[in-house]
């Protein structure tokens, strides 16, 4: 080979390399963007970066959480990560990230960190320091987490002259949320504003208002500039529903709420105490010194008695021909004289009965490892004094004629109802997977409970004589199956 040639080539791939593999500079800019906000359990890029653009695959580069130096959060040295000196918390959740998708990363001078998992404990102040041979600098920024809390739970409770109490009550948030009210078209003033901090440093919201009967209410809960979480609920007397439509019969109403508990005034007040272990409370209340009538949390998740009275409920196999029953699992068939009401004809009871004493069981509205089929769309669920379901259609299955029971809405998918008369409905987020019902025969209530979250969807408060069985109905043209859940006698509370 020629040797001009052979120089010449080297001396080409000597140019290509260097076109490609821009040299060090010997002073760079360490920067970083402006402060970092994240919810909690996400993952969160803080980006740093060099100016000029420059590799820094051969440098070393150092986060630090709160100018703890002796403890990087991050150490990248002689091309390797090293966490000899991490803090144990972030052992597996960090790494570099991208500041942007299209970065090259550490050859474009991209050292952002990549933090996965994020705890309220991350939140603070962490710096980039980069080092070369012949420079270093350093630039910091904030990290913000925050927490989105669980949807509104409001609560009622009926006062005299048509007046109803509502409550309304939101956990688990960080920093401390904005809580409104309305009515709709204005904004409402409660009597009572209270937050109070857990030891877990999240945040919980409980406020509450007198309105008149009926009228609709909303209640909003969230963090600036996100989106807030709302809970609706519609208010209505027996006296008002009574001047509304005289003939209506009222005694199986039931006062009821937004994922809630739906209580009577025979109850009386339930006041909401300042003692709350360590946490820690502020208020505003007004002049009447009424700030403490807010419900207390434990009325409103599954006691511990409801799971110490577990019932292994079967299902009363009969020749009803619109349902199938297999083991536990009912479901209903095709072809109903009712259209898509659902009505007794798919209705069935469970063993045993009960004429005394408290008894909890729960019931699945979902198939287990199908996550493609959504729960259950229509069902009832409660108890029934009839030992026979009458197999007419036409049959009013409400309270006043022995059937107490949650359903869903036949009207509206995101509603669920009480089988007062009237009906009475509550929006909910999202339709439950698993309903708990909780039998107090002697002390004359049925309550229903979202199983999963453990949090009290309604309350029924009546009078049972004789004795009354548990009640089933798996409604029309559902993919999903209603599950009567049985409970291992070994398992504890």
């Amino acid at each position: 080979m020629d040797m001009h040639f052979l120089f010449w080539l080297l001396g080409a791939f000597h140019c290509l390399s260097v076109i490609q593999s821009a040299p060090v500079s010997e002073n760079f800019v360490v920067s970083v963007s402006s402060n970092v906000t994240v919810q909690g359990k996400h993952t969160v890029v803080l980006p740093c970066w060099l100016s000029p653009t420059q590799s820094a695959e051969a440098m070393e580069v150092n986060w630090f959480y709160q100018d703890q130096f002796d403890a990087p959060v991050m150490l990248y040295k002689d091309k390797t990560l090293n966490s000899v000196s991490q803090p144990a918390s972030y052992t597996g959740r960090v790494s570099f990230g991208q500041k942007e998708a299209s970065s090259g990363g550490l050859t474009d001078g991209d050292v952002s960190l990549k933090l996965v998992n994020v705890t309220l404990a991350d939140a603070g102040k962490y710096t980039c320091y980069v080092s070369s041979e012949k420079h270093h600098d350093k630039a910091s920024l904030n990290l913000i987490v925050t927490q989105t809390g669980e949807s509104p739970l409001l609560t009622a409770v009926i006062m005299e002259n048509n007046k109803v109490n509502v409550s309304c009550e939101s956990d688990g948030w960080y920093p401390k949320p904005k809580l409104q009210w309305s009515d709709g078209s204005s904004a409402l003033t409660p009597k009572a504003l209270v937050h109070s901090t857990a030891s877990t440093g999240l945040a919980s919201v409980h406020s509450w208002l007198l309105v008149s009967s009926p009228s609709t209410v909303s209640c909003t809960v969230g963090l600036s500039g996100q989106e807030a979480l709302e809970g609706r609920m519609r208010v209505q007397t027996p006296n008002s529903q009574a001047q509304e439509d005289s003939g209506s019969s009222v005694a199986g109403w039931v006062l009821f709420a937004v994922a809630l508990v739906a209580l009577v005034a025979l109850l009386g007040f339930l006041f909401f105490t300042k003692s709350r272990g360590k946490d820690s409370i502020s208020e505003t209340a007004d002049a009447d010194g009424e700030s403490e009538k807010l419900l207390p949390k434990d009325l409103l998740s599954i006691p511990n008695e409801a799971m110490a009275n577990y019932a292994n409920v079967q299902l009363v196999n009969s020749d009803n021909k619109f349902i199938t029953i297999k083991n536990n699992i009912l479901r209903d068939n095709v072809d109903f004289p009712a259209g898509d009401k659902v009505t007794c004809l798919t209705a069935v009871t469970g063993t045993p009965g009960f004429s005394s004493g408290k008894h909890y069981w729960e019931v699945s509205l979902v198939i287990n490892g199908a996550a493609a089929v959504p729960p259950k769309q229509s069902w009832w669920i409660g108890v029934t004094n009839k030992s026979v379901i009458p197999k007419d259609y036409k049959h009013s299955s409400i309270a006043d004629n022995g059937f107490w029971f949650l359903s869903s809405s036949p009207d509206n998918a995101g509603v669920l109802q009480f089988s007062s008369n009237p009906p009475t409905c509550f929006y909910v987020s999202a339709l439950p997977r698993k309903i708990g019902v909780f039998l107090d025969y002697d002390g004359g209530t049925l309550q229903f409970y979202n199983a999963e979250n453990r949090r009290r969807l309604g309350f029924f408060p009546t009078k049972f004589s004789g004795e009354v069985f548990p009640l089933f109905n798996p409604g029309t043209g559902d993919r999903a199956p209603m599950e009567i859940m049985q409970r291992s006698q070994d398992v504890k509370p």
